[in-house]
């Protein structure tokens, strides 16, 4: 089984996202991220969290977060991030296949 980093980007950043949201979509946006990791199961390893750049990256182009996924291959993670909410807000996903080290 291989991993994956999973990269949330966006032109907006998480931190700009969640300081201008209504307590009311800031809640939407909640249950259907835990709505679509409940479909996505054991795939996810570890669900992520937000982020913010705190040195580098290109300007307009922000990594809003991660999650760190697993499956048999890339079609197999690609699938389980199939209906992802983040897609629907206008952001795109980034997959990263995590490659093991020799001798470790």
């Amino acid at each position: 089984m291989s991993r994956f980093l999973v990269l949330y980007r966006s032109a907006v950043s998480a931190a700009e996202q969640m300081a201008t949201a209504d307590p009311e979509s800031g809640a939407e946006s909640m249950t259907a991220w835990m709505d679509w990791a409940k479909r996505a199961g054991d795939a996810i390893v570890e669900l992520g969290s937000p982020t913010q750049s705190v040195a580098g990256g290109e300007p307009g182009s922000f990594i809003g977060g991660y999650s760190i996924m697993q499956a048999d291959d890339l079609a197999g993670v690609t699938a389980a991030l199939a209906e992802h909410p983040h897609r629907g807000w206008g952001g795109t996903i980034e997959i990263l296949e995590m490659l093991g080290i020799p001798g470790m």
